[in-house]
């Protein structure tokens, strides 16, 4: 009952790009660069993405058995409550600083065949991914850019179930994990002309999970100096497991974002 996850947690809030992921990609390595209008040395980029992922792999909470997850992004849609999906990042010459932020809440609610257990049963999961990280780029020319990256990921994911009616009226209960992965990888960027780029990334690496990784590849259009688009595809896994609380679930699907430069 986990849908978590960055999920859409791309998804949404005009996503991209991962970041996820989600993304997710701009001059972070969880999204596309994009050109900037340089202050004194340094560039800043800001973008809220939308991820139209869909979800697959195997959700488990309270110390229940396991249960595998196939859902598209329409399934998830009708179920999502709120998401929210952000890079940011600060770049001084081959060094740069990033962020990238998702978080999602789904929630679904269900009656019971005869109601003596219980009328209605409801269940509301919430997921929160916030990456923290720094690059150096080893080259870099008019053309594009290749940037070693690492950082820190945090997660947060809970799921909560409460009882309506009948004989457990009023019971909730809630099962959640907090931990922290250390994440390292790459990002490249090469631009076709002035105004068209092609940019990818790959983060890999674990810690409280066993693994965590994302990967993504765009294409992206600078409108002017201070706007841009991209539009690509990012997958995004994690495989944790806890005390009974487990989320081991791929997300994929495709991103969409714009980029503000100042």
């Amino acid at each position: 009952m986990k849908y978590s996850l960055a999920f859409v947690s791309m998804i949404a809030a005009g996503f991209l790009a991962a970041s996820p992921v989600c993304a997710a990609d701009i001059t972070s390595p969880m999204a596309p660069e994009l050109k900037q209008t340089e202050q004194d040395g340094w560039t800043f980029a800001i973008a809220p993405y939308f991820w139209a992922a869909g979800m697959s792999g195997d959700s488990g909470v309270f110390g229940l058995p396991t249960v595998a997850l196939d859902m598209d992004f329409g399934d998830i849609l009708n179920n999502l409550d709120f998401a929210a999906m952000a890079i940011g990042e600060a770049r001084y010459e081959r060094y740069s600083i990033f962020s990238d932020i998702m978080y999602t809440k789904i929630s679904n609610g269900s009656g019971t065949p005869r109601g003596i257990v219980a009328r209605n049963v409801d269940v509301t999961s919430q997921t929160f991914a916030g990456l923290l990280g720094a690059g150096y780029s080893v080259l870099q020319n008019d053309r594009g850019n290749l940037d070693i990256v690492g950082g820190l990921r945090v997660w947060h994911a809970s799921t909560e179930i409460s009882f309506s009616g009948g004989i457990l009226d009023g019971v909730e209960r809630t099962d959640s994990a907090t931990w922290v992965d250390g994440l390292g990888g790459i990002r490249a960027r090469y631009s076709i002309t002035d105004k068209v780029y092609f940019t990818g990334w790959g983060l890999v690496g674990g810690g409280g999970a066993d693994v965590d990784w994302d990967v993504a590849g765009a294409i992206g259009y600078s409108f002017n100096e201070r706007v841009s688009a991209v539009a690509g595809y990012r997958a995004l896994g994690v495989d944790y497991s806890s005390d009974g609380f487990v989320m081991d679930i791929v997300e994929q699907g495709p991103i969409f974002g714009v980029v503000m430069h100042f």
